[in-house]
């Protein structure tokens, strides 16, 4: 476990030091949650329906996403074990005293929250000083905020247990580039990046809920929006730790499979 967390430190260290593309994604991502939720405003005030989010939770929904887009983005993967797997230098990986599904997980975890830590606080505090209700609100109590990050670690977690499977699929196909495309795809759809879930058709939502992608970014925005609450919240979870697991065991099953059908070519 020690090497781990040493690898997780250096990894995170390392993750901190690209401070002017930082301060770059904090100004990009600003400016198109505010594009965002004037888009949502435009099109809340041409309907007369009923809407099943609130403006003002719509807008923590979208400040939410911006802060922590690092976090919960399928498409933020590490481009050196693609490169890793597709030169050949996998070799080197596995000649480690170390578990590479671990490492790989470890890796990942590191710099998404070394790159999450450097633009959600910006973000975050100059949202909550946007005029209501443009800007984000503060939670409905303290237990759903409590809630609201143990979700977000947890679905980070479950995010980078989903990568891990994109990873290991590179070792049949050898080129990322497919099955990367499909993946980021149907993730940013289901799991709530493009469109909050609860703006999904009933019948399609009860099913989105069902699959890991509505443990990712969706079930803890929600609780803090207030959307999610009570006995839904609990399921949402239950799914939550389920999904989580089962991509784990998934990954490593599938990571032990790739490894004994490797082939490094060269001297």
């Amino acid at each position: 476990m020690k090497k781990y967390i040493s690898l997780f430190r250096i990894r995170f260290i390392n993750g901190l030091q690209y401070r002017a593309a930082a301060y770059a994604g904090i100004v990009t991502q600003f400016a198109w949650g505010l594009m965002e939720i004037m888009l949502y405003r435009a099109f809340y005030r041409a309907n007369r329906a009923v809407f099943p989010m609130e403006f003002s939770q719509m807008a923590s929904y979208v400040w939410l996403k911006q802060a922590f887009v690092a976090l919960f983005m399928a498409w933020y993967l590490d481009n050196e074990i693609f490169m890793q797997i597709s030169s050949g230098n996998i070799a080197y990986e596995l000649s480690r005293p170390m578990d590479l599904y671990n490492m790989w997980f470890t890796k990942n975890m590191a710099n998404r929250y070394a790159r999450v830590l450097l633009r959600c606080i910006p973000i975050l505090v100059v949202a909550i000083f946007v005029p209501k209700p443009y800007g984000l609100s503060m939670p409905p109590s303290p237990i759903s905020f409590i809630m609201f990050l143990i979700t977000a670690i947890l679905g980070s977690i479950t995010v980078v247990a989903f990568c891990m499977i994109i990873y290991i699929n590179t070792f049949y196909t050898l080129s990322p580039s497919g099955m990367r495309s499909i993946a980021i795809s149907i993730t940013d759809i289901l799991a709530g990046a493009i469109i909050p879930l609860p703006f999904f058709p009933e019948k399609v939502l009860r099913i989105v809920k069902l699959t890991p992608f509505a443990s990712m970014q969706n079930l803890s925005f929600l609780i803090y929006s207030g959307n999610i609450t009570g006995s839904e919240m609990w399921q949402g979870i239950s799914l939550q730790v389920f999904h989580l697991i089962a991509l784990i065991i998934l990954g490593k099953v599938y990571m032990n499979r790739a490894l004994k059908r490797v082939v490094v070519q060269g001297g």
